[in-house]
């Protein structure tokens, strides 16, 4: 059995999908599928391609046993939207060449969307490649770029709506990555194969992760700091404002100085710095992008884990991938997320406390809470450590994908 996975984005960069679609690499490679895996040339999150793959339009190599061919992408540091779609459909472009004369035939080509484009390679490809389309849904664009006012209404909205349903019909599969996508998915087309994808943990990652006492020394804070830690894109989703209203009115609790550190890059970061600067907010702390090992100890040496989104109807399916590295590393986590993220770790695990979308004072009142209260923190964090363990191991999950392989396979 061949597996040819289609993505825009793999390690070495750093981010959600990359660290999911090479997990799941590798675990199916050693259930016996043979996986290639055909990318871009590395260029996340920083938008310039990575020492080594400059000025290439073909690399091919080979890593932790899986094959990698990667393609020439178009990438600038100052990405307009305009600049974001000529990236995006320049690796359209060079995949689907590259794709061409060099994937073997597969049995299956899996797709990783967002960006949505990328399916126009994926079909055409998996037509050349006889292989079975997969589409993997990580989050329901365009609907999300219309909802959070990144594209307007007009025809290209509309060509994206039309390219998106074509690609589902066209599928052998479709999966999602929540529970929420799965059910919008297949609510537009009953007829169509949609199966849950969640993320996940290894838990093989965080029972032998080492445990750097002295990071906190080391970087500027001490053990009387109660650390709130913001892990991921700096974006327009996030609704990353919350944390510095929060920051004004919390600086000291309970003779606990209150520090927000906010980790990684992204569209927001800018305007946010400059507003820590006008509005002298000094217990925010910002951090560029960092390797996966320095982030998940810089988690594991803090005191609770924020996990926002914008209060949007279409965030009410999200669950954001942060909560699964949180969880297992035992922190508790202030959910911001209505939904299906507030019934699985909220309700169901009790790994956290939830606040109301974009409300700082709320924020403020857990902050507060975790403080008064350690042993009922450290009780969150046990929670939320045995429910990902149990519900969302990445061994599990694999395993799922490789059975619905085997099943497409005999259809």
């Amino acid at each position: 059995m061949r597996l040819t996975i289609l993505t825009q984005y793999y390690p070495p960069e750093t981010g959600a999908p990359q660290l999911r679609l090479s997990d799941l690499a590798k675990r199916l490679q050693r259930m016996g599928v043979e996986v290639i895996v055909h990318t871009a040339l590395p260029n996340y999150p920083s938008m310039r391609v990575h020492e080594g793959y400059r000025r290439k339009w073909f690399v091919q190599e080979e890593v932790d046993g899986i094959k990698i061919q990667r393609s020439w992408i178009f990438v600038r540091q100052q990405m307009s939207f305009f600049v974001r779609l000529l990236s995006y459909f320049s690796f359209v472009f060079s995949s689907f060449v590259n794709g061409v004369f060099r994937l073997p035939k597969s049995d299956f080509l899996l797709c990783e969307s967002p960006p949505l484009f990328i399916g126009i390679s994926a079909y055409l490809l998996s037509r050349f490649k006889g292989a079975k389309l997969i589409f993997n849904v990580s989050d329901l664009w365009p609907e999300s770029a219309e909802k959070l006012g990144l594209v307007k209404k007009g025809f290209a909205l509309k060509l994206s709506y039309k390219l998106e349903g074509f690609l589902y019909r066209k599928s052998a599969l479709v999966t999602g990555q929540t529970q929420g996508i799965v059910k919008n998915i297949s609510d537009r087309f009953p007829q169509k194969r949609v199966v849950w994808f969640p993320n996940g943990v290894a838990p093989e990652v965080f029972e032998n992760m080492n445990n750097e006492n002295s990071w906190r020394e080391k970087n500027g804070f001490s053990h009387n700091d109660f650390i709130v830690f913001y892990g991921g894109v700096i974006g327009f989703a996030q609704g990353l404002d919350v944390v510095l209203d929060a920051a004004k009115e919390l600086t000291e609790y309970s003779n606990r100085r209150v520090k927000f550190c906010l980790v990684g890059n992204g569209p927001e970061k800018k305007r946010l710095v400059e507003r820590k600067q006008n509005e002298t907010v000094e217990n925010v702390h910002f951090f560029d992008s960092m390797p996966r090992n320095e982030l998940l100890n810089f988690l594991k040496n803090s005191d609770t884990c924020i996990v926002p989104l914008k209060r949007l109807e279409l965030f009410k399916g999200a669950i954001p991938s942060k909560i699964f590295e949180a969880c297992a590393s035992e922190k508790p986590i202030l959910l911001g997320v209505e939904g299906e993220a507030r019934e699985l770790f909220i309700n169901q695990a009790t790994a956290g406390l939830f606040y109301e979308p974009e409300s700082s004072n709320q924020l403020v009142e857990n902050i507060k809470y975790l403080i008064d209260n350690p042993t009922l923190s450290q009780q969150m964090g046990e929670n939320g450590r045995r429910f990902v363990l149990e519900k969302f191991n990445r061994e599990r999950i694999a395993e799922n994908i490789f059975q619905e392989l085997k099943y497409l396979q005999e259809v």
